[in-house]
C-alpha cells in the first residue's frame, strides 16, 4: 500500500493469517508508548500488519485524518481476509471498516474504543460527550500541538511524553481529526456476523481520579454497550492501557479469539476445552 505506512511484523514466512492493527490519538502503530509494540511476540504465527494513521507515523500528512478513511485502508489491508484490531480513535476506525465488509474480517478486537455515540443513552457517557463536542468546539485553530499533548496528558494527571517531532505531528493531527466520538455506526451487521469478536477495557485502577472520570468510566460504559449489543466477549484487565501495561493477559485474549475465529473459517472451530479457566466469555 503507497498511500500509508504499515510495520509488518511475521515470523511465519507469510503463511500465518494476517492480524490487522489501528492505532488511537497521539501514537503511530509500533510506538512502544500508546502503540501495539508490545502485541510483536504474536507474529510467531500472524502476520502482523500495524498501519499509521492518515497524519500519524511514516504516512504521509493530510488535513483532517478521518475515520471513514482509515477503515477504507483497513479493508485494504485485510486482502482475502484478517484479524482486526483497534485501539480507542481505531476501534471506531475497525468498527466502520469490519461493518462495510463483514465478509473479509476472521475476529473484532477492540480495545477502550472510542464509540462513545451508540452509548449516549448512558448517563456517564452523555456527559463525555457533551465535555467533548464542547471542547472541539472552543479549541482554537492555532493551537500549539505541544499544548493539546500536555492538556491531553498532564492536565489528567498524567505524564506527558518526550514531545518529539514524531509525537508532535501526531499531536497536531489528533487535535485535527474528524471526532470518533460522535461517529454513527451500523451495529447490526456486526450483531450478525458469525466470527468472534471481543472487547478489552482496563478497570483504571490506579489511574488518576481526573483521568478516571474523564476517559476512564466513560469508556468501560461503552465498551459494556458495544459488548452487549454485538455480542461480543469482554475482558477486563488492570490498569487503563491495556495493551501495553498488560500485554500477556491481551496478547494470550487474542491468540485465543484469533484462533476461534481461524477454525471457524476452517470448519474446525472449538471453543475452550472442558474445565479450562476463561479471562472472558462470549454474550448471548
Amino acid at each position: 500500500m503507497d498511500d500509508v505506512h504499515v510495520t509488518q511484523w511475521d515470523g511465519t514466512a507469510g503463511r500465518g493469517p494476517r492480524a490487522v492493527f489501528a492505532h488511537g490519538i497521539l501514537t503511530w502503530g509500533d510506538d512502544e508508548r500508546y502503540g501495539f509494540a508490545a502485541q510483536r511476540p504474536l507474529a510467531d504465527r500472524y502476520r502482523l500488519l500495524l498501519m499509521d494513521r492518515r497524519g500519524y507515523g511514516r504516512s504521509p500528512d493530510i488535513a483532517h485524518s478521518d475515520y471513514e478513511a482509515d477503515a477504507d485502508d483497513l479493508i485494504r489491508l485485510l486482502g482475502d481476509g484478517g484479524h482486526l484490531v483497534g485501539h480507542a480513535y481505531g476501534g471506531v476506525s475497525a468498527l466502520v471498516a469490519a461493518a462495510r465488509r463483514p465478509d473479509l474480517v476472521r475476529s473484532l478486537t477492540l480495545i477502550q474504543p472510542g464509540a462513545l455515540r451508540p452509548a449516549a443513552g448512558h448517563p456517564v457517557v452523555a456527559a463525555a460527550l457533551e465535555r467533548a463536542r464542547k471542547a472541539t468546539t472552543q479549541l482554537p485553530e492555532d493551537y500549539p500541538p505541544e499544548e493539546f499533548l500536555r492538556a491531553s496528558t498532564e492536565a489528567l494527571g498524567m505524564p506527558a511524553p518526550e514531545p518529539t517531532p514524531r509525537r508532535l505531528r501526531a499531536a497536531a493531527s489528533s487535535m485535527a481529526e474528524r471526532p470518533c466520538w460522535d461517529a454513527e455506526i451500523p451495529l447490526e451487521p456486526l450483531a450478525a456476523a458469525p466470527w468472534p469478536k471481543l472487547l478489552i477495557s482496563g478497570d483504571w485502577a490506579g489511574a488518576p481520579p481526573l483521568y478516571k472520570e474523564y476517559a476512564g468510566e466513560p469508556l468501560i460504559a461503552c465498551a459494556e454497550f458495544l459488548a452487549e449489543a454485538i455480542g461480543a466477549g469482554h475482558l477486563v484487565v488492570p490498569g487503563y492501557y491495556p495493551h501495553t501495561q498488560r500485554p500477556a493477559e491481551v496478547n494470550a485474549a487474542l491468540r485465543e479469539l484469533w484462533g476461534r475465529g481461524d477454525g471457524l473459517r476452517d470448519g474446525t472451530a472449538q471453543g475452550p476445552a472442558g474445565g479450562e479457566r476463561r479471562d472472558f466469555e462470549d454474550r448471548p
